[in-house]
């Protein structure tokens, strides 16, 4: 039986969901799907440069579980790049927690 997820903590949500290429015409399936907390591992780590265990502290989740959401949303972004497919960030709040600063 696997365990439950933890709630991971999003610093803020996307103002803009949904990116397509130019000239492309959004059909349902063909977006990459990335979800929050992948977008949030990739916003910490690659845009404000924050090692795995600072990203992991903020996200209150462990660094082993950093590393995996971080590669494959990596990986979707990638996809999406190199197959000229839309990338649409999916917004759930069911694992997600906001910070109460």
């Amino acid at each position: 039986m696997a365990r439950p997820s933890k709630c991971r903590c999003i610093c803020s949500m996307p103002q803009v969901t949904e990116f397509l290429p130019r000239g492309a015409v959004p059909e349902a399936g063909e977006s990459v799907v990335l979800q929050v907390d992948e977008l949030e591992a990739i916003r910490l780590l690659d845009y404000r440069g924050f090692t795995q265990e600072q990203c992991a502290a903020r996200m209150n989740i462990s660094r082993a579980t950093v590393a995996r959401i971080y590669e494959e949303g990596r990986r979707k972004v990638a996809q999406a790049l190199v197959e000229g497919r839309g990338l649409r960030i999916a917004v759930s709040y069911t694992h997600l927690t906001l910070p109460t600063n």
